[in-house]
């Protein structure tokens, strides 16, 4: 499995979030209910569990949304 190498977050980045909170906007749709997040300042990575809470995007779930996004492209393929 690749190693994934992440670029050092600038100070100023994490400052930001601490103080004004993060901002987020949507990188991925996985399913119509599944999205990916990342925060413009600071790079912080998330995902929606099955509750519809955010939480931290880590390799298993970046995993398990791969899964998903197939197996919803394959179903709706099927369909139309």
């Amino acid at each position: 499995m690749k190693e994934s190498k992440t670029k050092p977050i600038p100070v100023v980045g994490k400052m930001w979030c601490v103080f004004f909170g993060h901002r987020f906007y949507t990188t991925r749709n996985v399913t119509n209910h599944f999205k990916e997040y990342k925060c413009s300042h600071c790079q912080l990575e998330l995902t929606n569990d099955e509750k519809g809470h955010k939480i931290f995007l880590t390799p298993e779930h970046k995993a398990i949304n791969e899964t998903l996004v197939n197996f919803y492209q394959r179903r709706h393929h099927l369909v139309s």
